[in-house]
């Protein structure tokens, strides 16, 4: 059986160490996003946005309906 101390060290290691195949916006929680919405809504026409914004209302609606 391994020395407790070393199976304390390592376990700390583990936990407070990012993992080498993650990236800086995974350990930080985020994948990105900040920037991706409002770049779409800027190329989309003004119908365009307008129909996004009615199937997410829509999608929202629906969500919330009693059976």
């Amino acid at each position: 059986m391994a020395d407790l101390n070393q199976l304390a060290a390592r376990l700390v290691k583990q936990a407070t160490e990012p993992q080498a195949d993650e990236s800086p916006a995974q350990v930080s929680g985020r994948k990105g996003g900040l920037k991706g919405g409002q770049a779409r809504s800027e190329r989309m026409s003004a119908g365009e946005r307008r129909e996004a914004a009615r199937k997410a209302a829509a999608a929202r609606w629906k969500q919330n309906r009693p059976a």
